[in-house]
């Protein structure tokens, strides 16, 4: 009983997480103060606070390309990866219904593909990435954790705006309909995968590589 409501509470956590942060972009994002630095300081800012909240429940990755980018070094197992991406694009699209009940408009998806787009997002993603390695691998917990997770989402967000929206998340992508395979889901999931990898392989402690939060997805 209490390891399926450990798995469910994970799982919803992740949901949450996601809808909230997707929430936040689009308000900021769509109002008449929309510029790279105030999406940046409140995305940072609600991913730092959403750390403190469900960290300890299931990593709040609330990013399919931090879930796949944690999967590829080896961090969280296939079918719990599977599992997040699913709740996490599941709270995009919660957050993109919420948007167009509250303010009774929708948003078009007319993005097409922009090289430049995928190599700032993937350097966006890159510097999101590393910064959660670095929480990770450093064993960093409580406000430690979340500032230095949140502050890599605002400086990532500010680097890739110089190309492209900084989303830097296809959950998040999707509920401002900016969803294009090739830019703003390919270009996350290939910065967050070299990201994490490269920390692990050059700069994270040796005998130190465990996670609370790969206990949690076993």
């Amino acid at each position: 009983m209490l390891l399926e409501r450990k798995k469910i509470a994970m799982l919803v956590a992740e949901f949450l997480g996601t809808a909230l942060l997707t929430v936040v972009v689009l308000a900021v994002s769509k109002s008449n103060i929309g510029v790279p630095y105030f999406v940046a300081l409140a995305a940072g800012l609600t991913l730092a606070t959403m750390v403190m909240v469900f960290g300890a429940v299931s990593g709040a990755h609330l990013n399919p390309a931090i879930t796949l980018g944690l999967f590829s070094a080896r961090r969280i197992k296939l079918l719990p990866a599977l599992a997040y991406v699913a709740a996490q694009l599941l709270g995009g699209i919660a957050a993109y219904l919420l948007y167009t009940y509250f303010t009774d408009s929708t948003l078009s998806n007319d993005v097409t593909f922009d090289s430049r787009v995928l190599v700032a997002e993937a350097a966006g993603a890159f510097i999101l990435s590393t910064g959660i390695a670095a929480a990770v691998y450093q064993k960093l917990d409580g406000g430690r954790a979340a500032f230095t997770i949140g502050a890599s989402l605002a400086l990532g967000v500010m680097v890739a705006a110089l190309g492209s929206g900084g989303v830097l998340n296809p959950a998040v992508a999707l509920g401002l309909r900016t969803w294009e395979w090739g830019s703003y889901v390919l270009g996350p999931v290939l910065g967050a995968v070299i990201g994490f990898n490269l920390y692990a392989l050059l700069f994270a402690p040796v005998g130190g590589l465990i996670t609370k939060a790969k206990d949690k997805k076993k």
